[in-house]
C-alpha cells in the first residue's frame, strides 16, 4: 500500500451470458462472426428505431448490485450521454445517470494476508458502443476500421469510490469482481471486450488522469505502475501534471495523452424519452432469493465441511469452475487430498501453461490418481508426471502409469538402491556424519534419481537412516 496513491475504478462488464442485447433483439453471440452482421436499426441507432429494454439485462444487474451489497433503487432511469465518436452512430449512449439500479455498496479485496474494504459507489446500465479497429497501434494507424458488432451489448458499469491504494489492490479487486460475475453466472470473462477498465489515479495533492479502456487484468495493473511512476517523475520536477484522460498502449507499456479530461455537465445527460423509468424495489426480494452461494460464502462451507485449510478454500473458491472442480473430486476421495492435488498440483500446472480448468482433464482421473497414490501404487513424483501427460498428451491414467512404468518400486529394490547410494557417495555419508543434516537430502536424491522418482522418500528417509546408523 502506498500512502499517497489514490485509484478509484469504473469496470465495464458485458452481460454476455445474455441470448439479445441491451435494446434489441439482435443476437450477442458475435464473438467470431463477420464484422457488421449481428446489427439492426436499433443497435445502428438508425432514424426512427425505438429501444426495447431487456428485462433480464435488469434482472442480472440488480443481482450483481445485491452481489456487490449495495442498495436497489426504488426506480432507475435511463439517460442519453450525448457526444460523438465513430463507434456511436447516434450521438449518444443510452446509459444511467441520476437513478442508478444500485448504489452504496461495498466489497473486500485481499492484498497480503489483509482484507481492507472498497466503497462501492454505484452500479449502473448502459449499453456497449462499437468498436473501432485500428490497424497497428492507436498512434500511428493509417485508418480504422468501425464493427458494430458489439453495438448495444448489455454493460454494467461498477464505479468505486477512491479507495485503492495501489495497483496491485487494483488488480485483485478486478479479479475478485470478475469471480462474483462468474459465481452470478452473468458474465464470462474469457471472452474478448467481456470487461473494459477505466482507471483514475492520483497523487495526493495533484491532479486525477484517467487511464481509458484498459482491457486486461494484467494490463490494468501494468498501466497503473507506469502512470504512477510518471506522476512520481514530474512531481520530482516541479512539473505541474494536468487533469486529462490517457491511452494505455500495452506494447509499449506506457500512457500516451488522448485528451483534456471531460467533465459531466460537458455531456449533456438527458432523459431517455424512449424509455419510461422502471421501479424495481419490488424486484429485490424475488432476485435476492435467487442469487447463488456466492465465493465468501462457499469459501467458509469448504473449510467447515471438507476441513481444508483456509489457503486451499481461498485457493479453490476464487474461481467458480475450480470450485466445481474440487467438489466433484472430492465426493468420492479423500477432501484434503483432493484439495492438496487440485489447488496445488493441477492449478500450478495449468498456470505453467498458462491455462485454466476449463483445459483440464476429466475429474474421473483426478479420483483415481488420488486413489492410486492412497494405495501407494505411485509415488507424488509419479502422480504429478500421470497430470502432466494428461494435460499435454491425453490419455488415461492407467495405461500412463503402466506405459511409463511409473508404478512406484518394491521394497527390496529401493533397499539395494539405498545401498548403492551409500557406497557410491561416502564424501556425503561423511558429511552427514560430521553433522551436515542436508547431506541427508542429496543422498535421498540420489536414490530417487536411481529409481527415476518411484521410490517413496519417506520409505527411501527411513532406510538411509537405519543402514547409516548400522554403519556408524
Amino acid at each position: 500500500m502506498e500512502d499517497d496513491v489514490i485509484i478509484g475504478l469504473e469496470i465495464h462488464c458485458q452481460l454476455n451470458k445474455l441470448n439479445s442485447k441491451l435494446f434489441c433483439g439482435c443476437s450477442t453471440k458475435h464473438h467470431g462472426s463477420e464484422p457488421n452482421t449481428h446489427t439492426c436499426p436499433v443497435c445502428l441507432g438508425l432514424p426512427g428505431a425505438l429501444p426495447v429494454i431487456n428485462k433480464k439485462a435488469v434482472e442480472y444487474a440488480i443481482m450483481v448490485g445485491l452481489a456487490l451489497n449495495c442498495g436497489i433503487a426504488e426506480h432507475t432511469q435511463f439517460y442519453r450521454k450525448n457526444y460523438y465518436y465513430p463507434d456511436l452512430p447516434r450521438g449518444f449512449q443510452i446509459t444511467q445517470y441520476d437513478y442508478p439500479i444500485a448504489e452504496n455498496g461495498m466489497m473486500t479485496v485481499d492484498v497480503d494476508s489483509i482484507e481492507r474494504p472498497v466503497r462501492i459507489k454505484r452500479v449502473h446500465m448502459e449499453e456497449d458502443p462499437g468498436r473501432l479497429v485500428h490497424q497497428g497501434s492507436i498512434e500511428t494507424s493509417k485508418y480504422v476500421l468501425v464493427d458494430y458488432n458489439r453495438s448495444g451489448m448489455p454493460l454494467i458499469e461498477v464505479v468505486t469510490e477512491p479507495d485503492l491504494r495501489s495497483p496491485k489492490e487494483a488488480r485483485r479487486f478486478i479479479n475478485k469482481l470478475r469471480n462474483i460475475l462468474e459465481y452470478l453466472d452473468v458474465f464470462d470473462g474469457s471472452l474478448e471486450g467481456a470487461l473494459r477498465v477505466d482507471a483514475n489515479v492520483s497523487l495526493k495533492g495533484g491532479a486525477r488522469v484517467e487511464i481509458k479502456n484498459i482491457s486486461s487484468y494484467k494490463g490494468v495493473e501494468r498501466a497503473l505502475l507506469f502512470e504512477i511512476s510518471r506522476q512520481r517523475n514530474m512531481k520530482r520536477r516541479g512539473v505541474t501534471v494536468t487533469q486529462e484522460t490517457r491511452h494505455y498502449d500495452d506494447e509499449r507499456n506506457c500512457t500516451i495523452t488522448l485528451r483534456s479530461k471531460e467533465q459531466a455537465e460537458e455531456y449533456r445527460y438527458f432523459p431517455e424519452a424512449d424509455l419510461v423509468p422502471l421501479s424495481v424495489k419490488d424486484w429485490e426480494n424475488k432476485l435476492k432469493a435467487r442469487l447463488p452461494e456466492l465465493p465468501e460464502a462457499k469459501r467458509d462451507r469448504f473449510r467447515s465441511q471438507y476441513g481444508i485449510s483456509d489457503n486451499h478454500a481461498k485457493v479453490l473458491t476464487a474461481e467458480i469452475r475450480l470450485a466445481n472442480y474440487y467438489e466433484c473430486v472430492a465426493g468420492k476421495c479423500d477432501p484434503v487430498m483432493a484439495a492438496t492435488w487440485v489447488a496445488d498440483y493441477l492449478k500450478g500446472e495449468l498456470n505453467y501453461r498458462d491455462r485454466d480448468v476449463r483445459d483440464a482433464f476429466e475429474p474421473e482421473k483426478m479420483i483415481f490418481i488420488i486413489d492410486q497414490l492412497k494405495k501407494a501404487i505411485i509415488t507424488d513424483k509419479g502422480a504429478v508426471e500421470v497430470i502432466r501427460v494428461l494435460l499435454d498428451e491425453g490419455g488415461e491414467p492407467a495405461s500412463i502409469i503402466k506405459s511409463r512404468n511409473l508404478a512406484k518400486v518394491e521394497s527390496d529394490i529401493t533397499r539395494k538402491a539405498v545401498t548403492e547410494v551409500i557406497s557410491e557417495n561416502a564424501s556425503a555419508v561423511q558429511d552427514l556424519r560430521s553433522g551436515k543434516p542436508q547431506a541427508m537430502n542429496f543422498l535421498v536424491g540420489m536414490v530417487m534419481k536411481k529409481t527415476r522418482g518411484r521410490a517413496d522418500p519417506e520409505e527411501v528417509n527411513l532406510l538411509l537412516r537405519e543402514l547409516l546408523e548400522c554403519t556408524l
